[in-house]
Parts: C-alpha cells; structure tokens; sequence
C-alpha cells in the first residue's frame, strides 16, 4: 500500500489477498537534481519558531499533540490536517520551490506538507548530508509559511524498517535536534513496511521514538504499520494486531495508505474501524490505484474523503509533483516553470483534490 512505484512497483493483490505477488520495476525515476554542496542548510537548533503568519494554520492551531484517537490543537480540540505529500526529493525536489509552497499554503490553501525522504532508490543512503540539509531548508520554507511538515522516512525496499535501524536514529536524532523548538514538525519514522511481523515494526519504532524524543519531548510521531501500512489487511491481517500491541509511548498516531481505484470496501471498513480504536494519521492516498496511476476513482475517493472528515482523520495526497502517472497532480513540465496556482498547470487528480483542500480549508477559515 502507499505503493511508491516511483523507483520500483509492486504488483500486489487487491482487496487482501494473503498471497503478495512479485515486485517489478516501473519507474527508476528521472535524473537526479544538480546537488549543491552538503552543509549549507543552518542548524535552528538554537533559534525558536518566529511567529507563523497570521490566519495560518499553525497561528491558528498552534502545537498539535495526540489526545485520545485524535490530533488536537494546542486548546485539546480534535482537528483534521489536510495536504500533499511531495514525490521522492531525489527525484523531484524542483517541484519544491518558494512558488510552489506559496501555491500551496495560499492557492490550495493547504494545512500540512509531507516531505517524501527516500532512504534508498538513490535516496538518503547515498548523501545523509546533502539530504539532512535539504529537509532541514524545507521545514524552514513551510514553517515560513505556516505549513505542518511530515519529515518522512519513505523506507520502502527492503521492507522491514530494522536494515536502516542505525540511519534512521542519525537523520532523525539530527533533525529532531534542529527544530525541536518548532510547533509544526511531525515525524514519519517508517514509511511502508513490508514482509515483517508488526512485532518487529513496533520493536523499530520503540527504539527510534526515544532518539526523537531525546530532542523533541513534544513532538507527535507517525508509525508506519504492517503491509505497506495498511494496518495488516494487504498481508491478510487488520487493525486488531495493532490495538492488541500497541507501541509502546505516547503522543503518536498510527499510519494507513489507500488508493481508491484498488482499494474498496475492505480497506474503507478496516479504516473506519481502526480510527474508533487508535489514533490515525493517512499519511498518504491516491485517488487511482495502487501504482499510483491510471484511471482516477473519485467516487470511492469521496467516500473516504467522507469518512476521514467525520472522524477527523488528518491526511495528504500522494503527490505533489509532475511525474508522469496519473497521481501526480500537475502535468508534466510544469515543475521550474509553472504556474502552480490555478488549475490549467493541473491533472484531472489534481483539480479534484486542490477543490477538496481548497473547501475545507474556507470551511475553517484560513487558506484558499
């Protein structure tokens, strides 16, 4: 699930089938981005977050902390994040720009930005430094701009979290440690596991929260589960492994991915289900199927925009980019260029979720 086939596809079954079919490869991605020396980013471990810009989301909802199966704003109301996630920043880090950041905090009107940090597929592993440094200048833009930012750790093949056990304590320990006074970072620790027990992912994530919280005592932590977070259902189990064994710490949420033209009813019911009993975060959707293409599914889409609304389940939108597939919601070339406002630069996914973002965020004043 969440299914980054944007360096590797998997071929996975639809609805939970127990048996997973083989990976193939779909999409190596496109030519890295012209790297600049590692180490110009400024470390804001000692600087406090400056005001966020008035009517903002974080101005209006300040620090957001987990109580009980929601996140709160900083006065303990239940709230609902909405937002894009970026494309793998190996790949498609000119789609993050100051244009595109104003397009989405004021255009789109947009709570939170999801910052995809592959550890492999040409990711993190091969410069920690150069890309410690570009997360750390895109927290500060969208922290600029009064944006939420997901630091995520999009760990994807291999699948079980433990192989990048020792990275993940370095880069997190280092961000965590750089913006620790900020109301606004929240962090992904495990993207998509797969092919492990959820045993094992809680093992991973009871060892990395604590680096984290070593610097930021605060700061809400999103854990990936079992199946490439579909809590289990995509390797025939389901939100009840998850609420029997629960990580062990507080203020975290528990991570779920979808695409709605391969994932239906199941995994719909199993959402529902699990947001009555665990706090959810949907770090990731599409609106077509699992490879992140093809043909568009709003109705199933809506049903689960729908759901997430009634339960206050926060969520971005897999991706903001001009890759090629259907998921990504500007047409291919606009990245450098634009226009980012508007819809002319945009897919037919991405006018349907930029409306969807864009009522939502009139509907609670700010944004849009």
């Amino acid at each position: 699930m969440g299914w980054q086939l944007r360096s590797a596809t998997r071929a996975l079954p639809v609805l939970a089938a127990a048996l997973l079919l083989p990976v193939t490869a779909a999409h190596a991605g496109p030519a890295a981005p012209e790297r600049t020396p590692a180490g110009q980013a400024q470390a804001s471990a000692s600087q406090q977050q400056a005001a966020p810009p008035a009517g903002s989301p974080v101005a209006v909802n300040g620090a957001v902390r987990v109580c009980g199966r929601n996140l709160c704003d900083q006065r303990g109301t239940a709230i609902q994040l909405r937002g894009m996630s970026t494309h793998g920043l190996q790949w498609y880090s000119q789609c993050v720009n100051n244009a595109s950041l104003d397009a989405l905090a004021g255009d789109w009107g947009a709570d939170i930005v999801r910052l995809s940090t592959y550890v492999q597929e040409d990711g993190y592993e091969t410069d920690p430094e150069y890309f410690t440094d570009l997360v750390d200048r895109y927290v500060e833009d969208a922290t600029a701009r009064g944006l939420y930012v997901i630091v995520d750790w999009h760990m994807l093949d291999p699948g079980d979290p433990h192989y990048n056990l020792s990275r993940a304590k370095t880069f997190f320990s280092t961000i965590a440690q750089r913006h620790k006074g900020k109301d606004n970072v929240l962090y992904e620790i495990a993207n998509e596991p797969s092919g492990v027990s959820w045993s094992r992912i809680r093992s991973y994530a009871e060892q990395v929260i604590p680096v984290i919280r070593a610097q930021d005592a605060n700061a809400v932590v999103l854990v990936g589960t079992r199946g490439w977070s579909s809590l289990g259902v995509s390797e025939g189990g389901s939100e009840a492994e998850v609420v029997a064994n629960p990580v062990n710490a507080s203020n975290i949420m528990y991570t779920f991915h979808f695409y709605a033209a391969s994932h239906g009813d199941e995994y719909l019911n199993t959402l529902s289900r699990a947001a009555d009993k665990l706090p959810v975060f949907v770090t990731e959707f599409g609106t077509q199927e699992y490879t992140g293409d093809g043909p568009n599914d709003f109705t199933t889409s809506q049903r689960y925009l729908d759901l997430m609304a009634r339960k206050k389940i926060s969520w971005t939108n897999w991706n903001y980019s001009d890759d090629e597939r259907s998921g990504a919601v500007f047409k291919e070339g606009t990245c450098g260029a634009g226009p980012y406002t508007g819809t002319s630069s945009l897919k037919p996914a991405g006018v349907w979720i930029r409306e969807r973002i864009r009522g939502a965020a009139s509907a609670d004043g700010f944004g849009g």
